[in-house]
C-alpha cells in the first residue's frame, strides 16, 4: 500500500485531471498581455464533445410521488435553496480585477441561458457534492468546477480524452481507483469521480502550500507544469502568483473562469441574474444491488424512466451493470424504497435475461459475444471457459438485455449513435467510413477536406483515441457548389452503374468529379473499375448558375 501511494504521487507530478495528452507547451507570452481572447475558449464548452442539451430535467412526480422520513438538520436557518448553501461556504479571494476575469463575466453574464442549462444538468447532482466538499473542508466555489470541466454532462468526453462531470484522463483516473472497462467507466460515477476529484484537489492544495489558484491550475494543466512555472519566476525574480505565471493559454482562461461564475453566484442581481432554484436536499439514495442487474429492470422496478437510470448512474456503460462492481446504483431518494423492495424479490439468477446459444461453425468467442452485446471475458466467465477456444455444437450460456438495445438510449453505444446521426447542419450529407489499416484521423479528415478536430467530434472520440481497422465513422460532407452558382441546393442520388458505364462517365453526367464520386462512396475508391449493378451515391447540386 505503501508502494502504491509513492508511485501514485510521483507519477501525477507529470498529470492532471483534464490536461490533455496532446497538449503542447505554450511559447511564452508577457504576463502583462492578458488578453480578452481567452473568453473564446468558454464558447467553446458548447461543442464538448459528448454534451446532451436535452438531459431531461427532474421530473416533479418523482421528487413527489413517495412518502420519505425527513432528514434531520442540526443547523439552524438552513437555506432551502442549494444556491445559497454554496454561497455560504465560499472561501476563495474573489475581490480581483483583471483582464482575463473581465472577459469571463462578460461570457457569462450575457448567457444566461447557459448558466441555467449547466444548473438543470447538475441538479441532481449539486447537493451529493457541496455535501462531500464540506466533509472534506474544501470550499465550495469547487462545487463550480463541474461546469468549467464538462458543462455538468456526465457523459462530456474532450478531445484530450478527459470523461465525466470532472475530466479525469484515463491515466489519473486510474491512479484514483476509477475503473475503465467495457462494462463501466468509473470517471463518469457520480460518487466515484466526486470522491477521486476531492482526493487530488485536497493533495494539490496542500502541495502548493494553501493556494487554491496554484491548485486549480495544476488541475488543469497539471502540478509539474505549475512547479516549473513557478520556479522559472522565482529565478527571474518576478511574482509568483497565479496571475504571472507563464502557463498555457488554456490554464489561464480555466482558473478566471471558475473565479467569474463564483462571482456571478455570489452576487447574481450584480449581473442581471437569477439562479435556477435548486432545492437543498438530497436527490438520491445509495441501494445496494449485490451483483449484476439490468438496466431496464432497474428502471422498471423504481418506476422511472431508463434515462433517469443513466443519468444517476452515468458510468455504467451498457445495458447492464457491470458483473464486477461497483454494486450500486443510485435511486432518486423518493423511489429507494419501492427499489429495495421490488430488488428483494427478484431470485439472483433473474437479474438479467439469458439465452442458451450453440455454437456454429465458423464462430469464434469474441464473435458470439459481439453478436449478444457482451464481452468474450463476460462468456468466459460466466460459462467456465478456461480459454477462448470453443467447439461446434458447445452450449453457452449468454446474458442479454431485456428489452430491445435501441432502447438502453444513454448506453455508450447508443449516444455514439445519437452523436454520428446528429447533422452539424442542414446542408451536410452523411457518409459511412470504414477504418482501414494504416488509417489516421488525419488522413481521413484530410480526404474529406476537414480537419481531425471535427472529425473527432462528429465521432465522439478524442484525438489521441486509436484507430481499429473494421471501426464505422460518419463523415459529413459540405457539398460544393456549382460555378458561378451564389448558393446551393444539393440533393442526393443513389446511381445504379450502367453497362459500359465508367466512374468518368457517370462524373461528367451528372457533373461532379471523379474525385468527388470517389469521396462519397469509400468502397468504390478502393476498385480498379465499377461493375454494372454497382450502386454510388451523388450528391447533385440542383441549383444552376
Amino acid at each position: 500500500m505503501t508502494y502504491k501511494i509513492l508511485w501514485i504521487c510521483l507519477a501525477s507530478l507529470f498529470l492532471s485531471a483534464c490536461q490533455t495528452t496532446s497538449k503542447t507547451e505554450q511559447s511564452s507570452t508577457s504576463n502583462a498581455l492578458e488578453s480578452a481572447e481567452e473568453a473564446d475558449i468558454v464558447e467553446a464548452d458548447s461543442e464538448r464533445l459528448g454534451v446532451i442539451d436535452d438531459i431531461p430535467t427532474i421530473d416533479s412526480t418523482i421528487a413527489s410521488s413517495e412518502e420519505i422520513e425527513p432528514i434531520p438538520i442540526n443547523e439552524p436557518n438552513v437555506p432551502d435553496d442549494i444556491w445559497d448553501r454554496i454561497r455560504d461556504g465560499f472561501e476563495l479571494d474573489l475581490d480581483i480585477d483583471r483582464p482575463r476575469l473581465t472577459s469571463q463575466l462578460r461570457w457569462f453574464s450575457t448567457h444566461p441561458s447557459y448558466l441555467d442549462r449547466v444548473s438543470k444538468r447538475g441538479e441532481r447532482y449539486l447537493h451529493y457534492i457541496v455535501s462531500e466538499l464540506e466533509k472534506a473542508g474544501i470550499p465550495t466555489e469547487i462545487a463550480l468546477l463541474p461546469i468549467v470541466e464538462s458543462g455538468f454532462d456526465p457523459f462530456g468526453y474532450s478531445h484530450g480524452r478527459a470523461s465525466g462531470p470532472w475530466q479525469f484522463i484515463p491515466s489519473t483516473g486510474q491512479m484514483y481507483g476509477l475503473d475503465q472497462t467495457w462494462w463501466y467507466d468509473g470517471r463518469r460515477d457520480i460518487i466515484g469521480s466526486t470522491q477521486a476529484a476531492i482526493a487530488y484537489l485536497t493533495r494539490l492544495h496542500k502541495m502548493f502550500d494553501g493556494n487554491w489558484y496554484h491548485a486549480l491550475a495544476s488541475y488543469n494543466s497539471g502540478e509539474g507544469r505549475v512547479l516549473r512555472a513557478i520556479r522559472k519566476n522565482k529565478k527571474a525574480g518576478k511574482p509568483t502568483d497565479f496571475w504571472s505565471l507563464d502557463l498555457p493559454k488554456e490554464t489561464r482562461a480555466y482558473v478566471p473562469k471558475l473565479i467569474a461564475l463564483a462571482k456571478i453566484i455570489k452576487n447574481p442581481e450584480k449581473y442581471n441574474y437569477s439562479t435556477y432554484f435548486i432545492p437543498n436536499k438530497p436527490y438520491f439514495d445509495v441501494v445496494d444491488i449485490g451483483g449484476q442487474l439490468d438496466l431496464a429492470q432497474a428502471a422498471d422496478m423504481a418506476g422511472i424512466s431508463i434515462d433517469e437510470v443513466y443519468l444517476l448512474n452515468p458510468g455504467f456503460n451498457q445495458w447492464a451493470t457491470s458483473p464486477d462492481g461497483p454494486h450500486r446504483l443510485l435511486m432518486p431518494i423518493t423511489k429507494a424504497k419501492q427499489f429495495r423492495k421490488k430488488l428483494a424479490e427478484i431470485p439472483n439468477k433473474d437479474r438479467v435475461t439469458w439465452v442458451r446459444y450453440t455454437v456454429k461453425s465458423g464462430d469464434s468467442l469474441l464473435l458470439v459475444a459481439k453478436k449478444h452485446n457482451t464481452t468474450a471475458s463476460v462468456l468466459q466467465n460466466v460459462n467456465k471457459i478456461p480459454s477462448s477456444f470453443i467447439r461446434v455444437g458447445q452450449e453457452l450460456m449468454i446474458p442479454v438485455a431485456t428489452n430491445n438495445i435501441e432502447s438502453y438510449t444513454l448506453s455508450s453505444h447508443q449516444r455514439l449513435l445519437a452523436k454520428q446521426s446528429s447533422a452539424p447542419n442542414r446542408n451536410r450529407i452523411k457518409i459511412s467510413y470504414t477504418v482501414k489499416s494504416g488509417d489516421s484521423l488525419w488522413l481521413i479528415a484530410n480526404k474529406y477536406d476537414t480537419d481531425s478536430k471535427t472529425l473527432a467530434r462528429w465521432n465522439s472520440m478524442g484525438l489521441a483515441d486509436r484507430l481499429m481497422p473494421g471501426k464505422k465513422l460518419v463523415v459529413w460532407l459540405q457539398p460544393k457548389a456549382s460555378k458561378g452558382s451564389s448558393r446551393s441546393v444539393v440533393k442526393k442520388v443513389v446511381y445504379t452503374i450502367r453497362s459500359g458505364e465508367s466512374l468518368a462517365l457517370v462524373a461528367n453526367k451528372f457533373k461532379v468529379s471523379v474525385n468527388d464520386i470517389k469521396g462519397w462512396n469509400p468502397k468504390v475508391s478502393s476498385k480498379k473499375y465499377v461493375q454494372p449493378g454497382d450502386r454510388v451515391t451523388l450528391l447533385i447540386n440542383v441549383v444552376g448558375g
